[in-house]
């Protein structure tokens, strides 16, 4: 693993990592230890009670020139719950700025799964990685952290499938539901005469977890030792919580306790995405991993199809040509330079994307 660093003139080195940006105060966890940078606030974006304060272009745009003029490249984490206004600002001030250095991404992770996004993408920022691989390696960590909720109403939930007999019984007083929205749904009633049950990890993660209006005894005493986390950790809840969950709105969460278990090793996660192979964007030029830039979003370029051999023999530029452009040789060239995949890197790889 590789630490990114640059020699100022005065002779000290500082790390020079791609900004991680979120729109939101409390979707900066703090960082088990001293090393890890934090995220910027993009002040701009708040929202704030539900009713988005005035936009300030000018503002906006000197924040996030600042960022660009600092580090280089930023990623943007916006929960996927918030006003369209907060989106359409950040996508304005890209737009201003004609900068193709912005990423905005809005995984579909509760506000608390975001936050643990997001200080694992502040981790890799101290590795060599890119600014591309690095946007698009969100996609691929987000499918490792298992977050969810006890809530005490599922009636307005839509995030997450819902039964017509777990609706039903939301309105039934003293009702408790645990809910997983990834990696894959799941939801039971924790006041049934079954003992609850979700899908856990099969490879060692930390717990956070946050209180609304929601005790969160079960989360500590039954699905942490359930899980075997390796430590849980108590923080405040995100204000974007409730509206996420449908239980209340910013200010007034409602009765949720959240929590989101997830891959704290950063070695364990360099290993995970450096595993990946990496392909050129065609639209952009980035390095990305999987089907998808994260700075312009677009899907990764179909392979060439192979040239069609006319009648009677080869003809010019056939197969047997060699290739050529950058796409070809990026899908051509074997991954090399990259650290060992370990027994749990390997666990955490997608099937497609184990070696």
């Amino acid at each position: 693993m590789v630490l990114r660093q640059e020699c100022t003139e005065t002779g000290g080195c500082t790390s020079v990592p791609t900004a991680i940006a979120v729109t939101s105060p409390d979707l900066v966890l703090a960082a088990a230890d001293r090393h890890t940078p934090s995220a910027a606030v993009l002040h701009s974006a708040e929202d704030g009670g539900g009713r988005p304060e005035p936009y300030d272009l000018d503002r906006a745009i000197v924040e996030m020139h600042t960022l660009i003029e600092h580090h280089g490249y930023v990623i943007a984490l916006c929960p996927a719950s918030v006003p369209d206004l907060v989106v359409h600002r950040l996508h304005a001030v890209r737009s201003v700025l004609e900068s193709d250095r912005i990423a905005i991404l809005r995984p579909e992770l509760p506000p608390l799964g975001l936050a643990v996004l997001a200080l694992q993408l502040r981790q890799l920022t101290m590795c060599d990685f890119s600014p591309g691989v690095l946007a698009s390696a969100a996609r691929l960590l987000a499918h490792y952290i298992y977050a969810g909720a006890v809530l005490g109403s599922v009636a307005r939930l839509d995030r997450v499938p819902v039964s017509l007999t777990s609706h039903a019984k939301s309105w039934v007083p003293g009702a408790q539901f645990a809910v997983l929205a990834t990696p894959q749904p799941e939801l039971v009633r924790l006041t049934g005469p079954e003992p609850p049950r979700l899908s856990g990890p099969a490879f060692g993660t930390r717990m956070y977890y946050a209180a609304g209006q929601q005790p969160t005894d079960w989360i500590t005493g039954t699905l942490a030792p359930a899980w075997r986390v390796q430590g849980a950790v108590e923080t405040r809840l995100p204000a974007e919580s409730g509206r996420w969950w449908a239980t209340g709105k910013p200010g007034n969460p409602g009765r949720l306790a959240e929590f989101a278990a997830a891959i704290p090793d950063i070695s364990v996660l360099y290993q995970l995405v450096s595993s990946v192979r990496r392909e050129a964007c065609h639209w952009c030029g980035l390095e990305l991993i999987g089907d998808r830039c994260g700075f312009c979003a677009a899907p990764l370029a179909d392979p060439p199809a192979p040239a069609a051999k006319p009648p009677g023999g080869r003809g010019r530029g056939s197969a047997l040509a060699p290739a050529t452009g950058l796409a070809a040789a990026t899908a051509l060239a074997p991954v090399t330079g990259r650290a060992p995949v370990t027994g749990r890197a390997r666990a955490a790889l997608p099937p497609a994307a184990r070696p």
